[in-house]
């Protein structure tokens, strides 16, 4: 018995929403999240976040920074993020990217990221974040949903 899938049980929202251009980031990430008890769902392009955002809730969206071939300054997905906050205030967004900076990692946060990844990313830290965002997501929709009710 895990302590991981016992939290996956615990949260009626756990699918992941997973946005990168790559398929074998998408895979590999798809393939580790599973592994934990997580359902995902792949898209390759910001257009593609939108779509799915529209059609369903997640409990994470994990996504890259750059979509476009040879771009490395974040900003593609920098600027996604406070329209991905107007669609789900609640959502986690945690930003991927191979090309780190504190003052990229800094922006990210500032715009509404709630976590920044290096890549290559380290599985436990990943998987850890993972899992502390979801319940922190879920603990904030609870909250809200009973301040809706009273």
């Amino acid at each position: 018995m895990t302590p991981r899938k016992n939290a996956v049980e615990k949260y009626p929202v756990t699918k992941i929403l997973i946005a990168d251009d790559q398929r074998d980031v998408l895979e590999a990430l798809r393939i580790l999240l599973k592994g934990e008890g997580y359902q995902t769902e792949a898209t390759s392009s910001l257009p593609g976040i939108f779509n799915a955002l529209e059609k369903r809730e997640y409990a994470l969206l994990l996504m890259d920074l750059n979509y476009a071939r040879d771009t490395t300054s974040g900003e593609e997905g920098l600027s996604a993020i406070p329209k991905i906050r107007q669609i789900d205030s609640t959502l986690p967004i945690v930003v991927m990217t191979a090309w780190a900076t504190v003052d990229l990692a800094v922006e990210a946060m500032k715009r509404g990221a709630r976590d920044f990844v290096t890549k290559p990313w380290d599985n436990q830290r990943l998987l850890a974040i993972v899992r502390t965002q979801i319940e922190l997501a879920a603990a904030l929709r609870r909250e809200r949903k009973l301040a809706a009710e009273n």
